[in-house]
């Protein structure tokens, strides 16, 4: 009982320090985002909707020199500190948010004022300041069948060196005026298009002190009924210079420079939503864009939700039940340890600047972002939400398995002719992707292996996949080391395998023991103890996230112990 009280407790401190008030200041917003609209009020004159328009034309359309324009107009407000001067034309977030709602209405003014601005109002105190406010603007869906809508999101405050220091110059170029830039980017372009769903470009702020703002447009999206098919956050999206420290898993070399990769975080790994919607932005960047692009992204889809003891904007989505993930450049300035006395990186300092003035005439001429690797991530950033705005509705299927083969039958939205399969085994990406046509049933044969997760995509007749489905798993027959032993626990090959710097170590439980406590044991060769994590077992699949950091390549022991004796054990490979 005291246990129950203190959690009761614990959740109504957190209840009574939580938004309140949350108003969208403009009417139509809102009912749009709750599908209570006639499209024909917001179509286009001329409705541009095919996937291969608007997947080319986020691609020629989006601009460096924009993406530029933007951020140094940022950095001129000198202070986007959640709690600095809301009154001033030219400094503060209050100004800074002004500037991205009037931008927003520039954008709509010349796309037949189709595009919604709003203002998300909420009541919090942070940094002294109790009344607070997120940008948004709402981009019509031609369709009202599925209400859901999808988010473009980055947020708009900066931070130096102290949490709320709200005179401080804080230009918070990398964090996050470059995500900002992106939403922004994204809000121009892809309103000159039609989707069949809604679009919503969002700016939060409060991200430095908490996901204050995320939160607030989560928790009123759910208290309003408004459903989310997606949420793709940005943040630190334009940096290509590694600093002497970086939150992993990332760069690890100072100022190594990386132009061509971006990671994809997201959260959990066996059918979860938000990693398989993090396939699907590859699948489609893969197919759409690196095809007809001069310079080729590598998109890294990462094992844990956020880097290392961080966090972002996604996060909040993500706890309200709702499919959400987070873009973050290859390579970070910094780890934002601003306690430590040795921290000299720009991440959370008055540092994130623009760049340098190399020849002293006052101009800045060596930029710390990269505006065309930007641009790159936006174009992946709007093709992946164009696609998943006309796309089809998601097919649910059975899985079964006959000795080497996979057996596929579709059992929802079987109206389809095209459906493609993802399989995968011990990477956070599919495999392969298959494609059967005409039919609802396919057999995919297929190599030895501990499991096979497998999840489908419907197909419509302009070839654009839907979301993939939940994934489903399986172990081809005849391979004696994965059955389950008697004992009913299996402990499985970890994934991905090898791995850099975050793995899963899983184990499958068929049936539940009696016991008293349980961890998962990594040791190095020599039997030198790495870290003990503990594990609550569940029947079913079972995940554990195993964080290791840098600085080593070689073989770790894993092992599953149960009440103090050892259940059983692995070997993984770390190759960072």
């Amino acid at each position: 009982m005291r246990q129950i009280l203190i959690l009761f407790f614990l959740f109504l401190s957190k209840f009574l320090v939580s938004q309140t008030n949350i108003i969208s200041t403009n009417v139509s917003a809102e009912q749009v985002m709750l599908g209570n609209y006639n499209p024909a009020t917001y179509q286009a004159t001329t409705i541009l909707n095919h996937p291969n328009i608007i997947s080319q034309g986020i691609q020629a359309e989006v601009s460096s020199d924009s993406l530029k324009k933007y951020i140094i107009a940022l950095a001129a407000f000198g202070n986007r500190n959640s709690g600095s001067d809301t009154i001033s034309s030219t400094f503060g977030i209050g100004a800074a948010r002004r500037w991205v709602f009037q931008k927003f209405s520039e954008f709509s003014s010349v796309n037949e004022n189709r595009l919604l601005p709003s203002y998300l109002q909420f009541d919090r105190q942070i940094c002294s300041v109790n009344k607070h406010r997120n940008i948004f603007a709402v981009l019509p869906g031609l369709d009202t069948t599925d209400k859901r809508i999808i988010i473009i999101e980055a947020h708009l405050d900066s931070r130096c060196e102290v949490l709320c220091d709200s005179l401080c110059s804080a230009e918070g170029v990398e964090d996050n005026a470059t995500g900002t830039a992106l939403v922004l980017e994204l809000a121009r372009v892809m309103s000159n298009y039609s989707y069949n769903q809604t679009l919503v470009f969002l700016v939060t702020i409060a991200e430095e002190q908490g996901l204050y703002g995320a939160e607030a447009f989560a928790d009123y999206c759910t208290t309003k009924g408004i459903t989310i098919k997606a949420v793709q956050n940005n943040d630190v999206i334009g940096g290509v210079i590694c600093g002497y420290t970086a939150s992993p898993p990332g760069c690890t070399s100072p100022n190594a420079i990386d132009s061509i990769g971006v990671r994809l975080f997201s959260f959990g790994s066996f059918n979860s939503p938000h990693k398989g919607y993090a396939r699907f932005i590859k699948l489609e960047y893969k197919e759409m864009i690196d095809p007809i692009s001069v310079v080729h992204t590598a998109i890294r889809i990462q094992s844990p939700e956020d880097r290392t003891g961080r966090g972002g904007d996604h996060q909040p989505f993500r706890q309200h039940i709702f499919t959400a993930m987070r873009f973050t450049s290859a390579n970070e300035h910094g780890d934002a340890n601003v306690s430590d006395t040795a921290y000299h990186d720009r991440q959370h300092t008055t540092r994130d600047t623009l760049g340098i003035d190399t020849n002293n005439d006052n101009v800045i001429d060596s930029f710390f972002v990269d505006f065309n690797y930007l641009s790159r991530n936006a174009i992946i950033n709007g093709n992946a939400a164009g696609m998943a705005a006309i796309g089809p509705a998601t097919p649910d299927f059975n899985l079964s398995v006959n000795d080497s083969a996979l057996i596929i039958h579709v059992t929802q939205q079987t109206q389809y002719n095209v459906y493609r399969v993802g399989v995968r085994t011990l990477s956070n990406d599919w495999d392969s992707v298959y494609t059967f046509v005409g039919a609802l049933d396919d057999t995919i044969y297929v190599a030895p292996a501990a499991w096979y997760y497998v999840s489908i995509a419907a197909v419509d007749t302009n070839g654009i996949e839907s979301i993939f489905s939940k994934e489903y798993k399986t172990t081809p027959l005849g391979i004696d080391d994965i059955k389950i032993n008697n004992s009913g626990i299996s402990l499985l090959q970890n994934r991905p395998n090898p791995f850099d710097e975050a793995t899963y170590i899983l184990y499958q439980v068929d049936r539940m023991p009696t016991y008293k406590s349980a961890f998962i044991r990594v040791t190095d060769m020599n039997g030198k103890l790495i870290k003990d994590i503990p594990t609550q077992i569940q029947m079913g699949s079972n995940e554990v996230l195993f964080e290791h950091g840098y600085g080593s390549i070689g073989v770790l022991n894993y092992s599953l112990i149960i009440d103090g004796n050892i259940h059983s054990s692995k070997q993984m490979i770390f190759a960072n």
